[in-house]
């Protein structure tokens, strides 16, 4: 695929404009679809949610339902449907008042979700997720085989973290990222994200009023992610930065990602009308296999492996990491752990399932396999990370097509 830097004149306007028409012809044939909804939207801003809001994007999710689409609604506003009922008349303190907040408010939100797809005939069933139940491989294919099947039974899933239960280590943070998982999970070929701000611009408008719109994204690069500011709403947890790292999550399975504003009229509706509405962000050509999709996406690294040239080349090679071309191992993990490959020049260059836990690891590093018996005591895997359990993190964020203006 080709694409235009910023400041290029590879390719006139027209070409440009051709490419984003085409691209946005390509949205309207998408059939699996996952809608996030953000907290700022449900509440406009303000306290409690917006039932009206709810009920107009259900009609338009119908609608697409009758098209023969099958869709997924990734939503937050639990905590902030919880807020008003704790009475507490400040600002929530602590992480057990948040909890508190989301174990009230998420019966509040699921009743607002179901009295609105019921009034058009449609069923919705509710799944709480939390970041172990996708790090975990079995829950990760028991999760993807209910969602998967509610969809073929004509229900709509609505999916939130389950911030009842949320710590640092089971939270995904924010439902940008849910949502590109959530993506993952049902193979989805389009997520929409509804937010408070109409795309990716190359710099904050909401303090440059001069800031450049970005319609078209063809690949997440460091450049991009330059242009992600902080998180941008009173209400909400995520940023452009979330955002950004879900385009570039839900490309590693194919998947297009728009980014538009919810405050618009219609703003599902008009994804699918052909014209340009937002910034679309584009799949990869070549998705990765579903399972290295789920050690990149899903799987939290937990370590570091420095390596040196010869290991750094070995992996670009397509070849697994081995021990002789370890020359520092970072934190403390398990065998079975996901841990990043970092290059001699500092940069990341892969994520993989390692074969040894961080005590070991520490022992062999720099050594060959012939060794790892006698210094360990026991005969383990000759490969400290299988190519099959390796992503080429590098690799994903690599390439000439950026940016189409």
């Amino acid at each position: 695929m080709t694409g235009m830097r910023m400041g290029s004149s590879a390719s006139g306007p027209d070409d440009a404009v051709n490419r984003l028409q085409q691209a946005w012809n390509e949205v309207v044939q998408a059939r699996r679809i996952v809608v996030k909804i953000g907290s700022n939207l449900l509440t406009g801003g303000g306290e409690g949610l917006r039932p009206d809001w709810i009920a107009a994007r259900a009609q338009e999710i119908v609608a697409l339902l009758a098209s023969g689409r099958r869709v997924v609604v990734v939503t937050s506003g639990a905590v902030a449907a919880g807020r008003p009922l704790l009475k507490l008349n400040r600002p929530l303190a602590s992480v057990q008042e948040k909890q508190a907040a989301a174990a009230a408010g998420q019966g509040v939100l699921m009743r607002h979700y179901e009295e609105a797809f019921d009034t058009l005939g449609i069923h919705v069933a509710q799944a709480l997720l939390t970041r172990d139940d996708v790090e975990n491989r079995q829950r990760y294919l028991n999760a993807r085989d209910t969602l998967k099947t509610l969809l073929e039974l004509g229900l709509v899933p609505i999916v939130n973290e389950n911030d009842t239960v949320m710590t640092d280590e089971l939270k995904f943070g924010d439902n940008d990222t849910l949502s590109a998982n959530v993506a993952d999970l049902v193979d989805a070929d389009l997520l929409i994200l509804l937010s408070d701000i109409d795309g990716l611009y190359a710099s904050n408008p909401r303090v440059d009023p001069d800031a450049r719109f970005i319609p078209l994204v063809e690949r997440v690069t460091p450049e991009i992610e330059a242009m992600a500011g902080g998180a941008g709403s009173l209400v909400g947890k995520g940023g452009m930065t979330t955002k950004i790292k879900a385009a570039r999550m839900a490309a590693r399975s194919g998947c297009r990602m728009v980014l538009t504003s919810g405050f618009r009229d219609n703003p599902i509706s008009e994804v699918f009308s052909g014209k340009a509405v937002g910034t679309l962000f584009l799949g990869m050509d070549n998705p990765l296999p579903a399972r290295k999709r789920w050690i990149v996406n899903a799987r939290v690294g937990r370590g570091e492996i420095l390596l040196d040239a010869g290991a750094s080349n070995a992996l670009l090679q397509g070849k697994s990491l081995l021990a002789k071309g370890i020359t520092q191992v970072l934190g403390e993990f398990a065998r079975g752990a996901v841990v990043h490959c970092q290059a001699p020049d500092g940069q990341q260059l892969a994520k993989g399932i390692v074969n040894y836990n961080s005590g070991d690891l520490l022992c062999i590093a720099g050594r060959h396999s012939r060794q790892f018996e006698g210094i360990l005591g026991y005969l383990g895997a000759e490969e400290v990370i299988h190519r099959d359990n390796l992503v080429l993190t590098r690799e994903l964020q690599s390439g000439t097509s950026l940016i189409r203006e």
